[in-house]
């Protein structure tokens, strides 16, 4: 038998999104939040380099929504551009009150405003170079202090449970879902009137990546398999500078450093970006990130390097004492000379579809952070706008749900059952398959794109979700599992969205159609057949 456990509220992931979604409701509902590991993982503690908000006088509104259309390829929602930056200063004020210890300048006292690369004006707001870090720990320790906030680690959430699913309404509601507990290999019932998903984003679906293990696109492939709509999942942001060490894996270099003078060079210290766009090392995130690409194919080199040595130490360090300590670490000391660097996976630009209070097309389930899809980033993601729409939206979707005071019915779930499946013994189909799906992922749907390699990769994908869900029907399941049949999920819908633009729009680069089209909308796709699972219950194995 199950065990079941009841909530008011569950929220799925542990980063900024989902935390203050939790701070923002506790007074009122019992909250569950559930992590995939330790309470404190997620993408947020590796975020650097700040907030993005209008905080001076000398910057506008109206400039911070134009930098973020602008960076975004004109394919933001203008709607949810101005919604957000309207909302950035009482999100910082709001960060300010939970105590995130933000840096301010030695003179004046005033916030310390920093400036990112497709930004106008100084306006991000940081702590040193770990802003995440400060947030997530700043709102962790307040979550645990307070007493209708639950935590429970190690939780890998299955799938959603809504009444459709179980053939009790013709309305699509979501009413919990199952869980795998880690610790105890056991399936749990999670019961609650609305569910949030704050897992982040995707970009484990690629092989090298500057994020966490968490980005399995999770919350993405759960929507999607409970009937959600998706958008603009293309758009897949690659981090131009990511640190090129076999030990350091996936250190990301903060935008902050060219912000602040550094260099990209060729090996031969020549400079570079001035030759792809005017705003040099300034530019947008994909134009860099597809000029580091094309200069290492040029050359047949490993990476590039990035440079602001010129600098003095001080600065250096002062700016930058976390990415200068972990570069030196590996023996890197960026105060006398270049650093290795290279393109990584880093950000989801697409998600699940959601409005302005981030609700989404199944009812009572939310989606908030990067696994949501809004219409903010549009074919780009603006530096430091990330953190901001975490913010943002969870305090909105807050608001939503404290002002809805309809009642809800109290649905039945099924035990897992596990009577019907064994256990493998070829676990090795899961790790062939895991490097397979990342490694065509990064070879055809990667910076640059062509009609042959999406079509590679769309017979690959195929194949694999065929052998991943005959695996999970027929065997027990484990978080690796778990894991790789939502990456093949997401990596589907990522190849379905980029063979269907037919153009080069931000962060979605086709040697196909290199243009870029006038009047262009962002990619939705809607479920067309809903999986055996949602047409007949009793066709899952591991439903009682």
């Amino acid at each position: 038998m199950s065990k079941h456990l009841h909530h008011d509220i569950v929220i799925i992931g542990a980063g900024a999104a989902g935390l203050t979604l939790a701070l923002e409701l506790a007074n009122e509902h019992k909250v569950a939040i559930l992590t995939k590991g330790d309470i404190s993982e997620g993408s947020t503690l590796y975020a650097q380099g700040g907030v993005a908000a209008v905080m001076s006088d000398k910057d506008t509104v109206d400039s911070h929504v134009q930098d973020t259309i602008n960076a975004g390829a004109e394919l933001g929602n203008e709607d949810a551009i101005r919604f957000t930056v309207e909302n950035s200063k009482p999100s910082i004020d709001w960060l300010i009150d939970q105590g995130v210890p933000f840096t301010r300048n030695g003179e004046s006292d005033d916030y310390h405003l920093t400036k990112e690369g497709g930004h106008s004006h100084r306006r991000i707001i940081h702590a040193a170079d770990a802003t995440g870090l400060a947030i997530s720990q700043t709102l962790v320790k307040n979550a645990l202090a307070h007493p209708n906030i639950h935590f429970y680690p190690d939780r890998v959430a299955i799938d959603l449970v809504t009444t459709q699913k179980l053939g009790l309404s013709e309305q699509n509601r979501v009413i919990g879902l199952y869980a795998l507990n880690q610790k105890t290999d056991t399936v749990e019932v999670f019961h609650a009137h609305r569910v949030a998903l704050a897992t982040g984003g995707s970009s484990k679906v690629y092989l090298y990546t500057s994020n966490p293990d968490t980005a399995s696109g999770d919350g993405i492939a759960m929507a999607w398999r409970a009937g959600c709509r998706v958008g603009n999942m293309e758009f897949n942001q690659f981090h131009p500078t990511c640190l090129y060490d076999a030990k350091a894996k996936t250190f990301l270099i903060s935008e902050a450093v060219r912000g602040e003078g550094g260099r990209l060079l060729l090996p031969d210290g020549t400079r570079f970006m001035f030759n792809f766009d005017e705003r040099g090392e300034l530019a947008p995130r994909d134009i860099v990130a597809r000029a580091i690409d094309h200069e290492m194919k040029r050359l047949g080199v490993k990476h590039v390097l990035l440079d602001i040595s010129h600098k003095d130490p001080e600065f250096i360090k002062e700016h930058f004492p976390t990415i200068y300590k972990r570069c030196l670490n590996y023996g890197h000391d960026m105060t006398k000379g270049p650093i290795p660097v290279v393109p990584a996976a880093h950000y989801t630009c697409g998600g699940v579809v959601v409005d302005q209070h981030g609700t989404t097309d199944v009812t009572d389930l939310y989606a908030i952070g990067e696994a949501s899809y809004t219409g903010l980033h549009g074919a780009n993601r603006l530096a430091s706008n990330s953190l901001l729409e975490c913010i943002v939206y969870a305090r909105s979707a807050a608001q939503k749900m404290l002002a809805d005071n309809e009642p809800r019915a109290d649905y039945q779930i099924p035990d897992w059952d596990s009577s019907k499946v064994t256990d493998s013994d070829e676990d090795v189909v899961i790790t062939h398959n895991w490097h397979e799906l990342r490694r065509f992922m990064w070879d055809y749907v990667g910076i640059v794109r062509t009609n042959k390699r999406l079509l590679r990769a769309k017979h690959r994908v195929d194949l694999l979700l065929s052998e991943i869900e005959e695996f999970y029907s027929n065997y027990r399941v484990s978080a690796d599992l778990l894991e790789l049949r939502n990456l093949a999920v997401v990596a589907d819908l990522i190849i379905q969205s980029a063979m269907a633009r037919k153009e080069s729009r931000g962060l979605h680069f086709t040697l196909d159609y290199p243009d870029k089209h006038e009047n262009s909308t962002p990619t939705i796709l809607k479920p067309r057949i809903r999986s055996s699972e949602l047409e007949n219950p009793s066709a899952c194995p591991h439903i009682a």
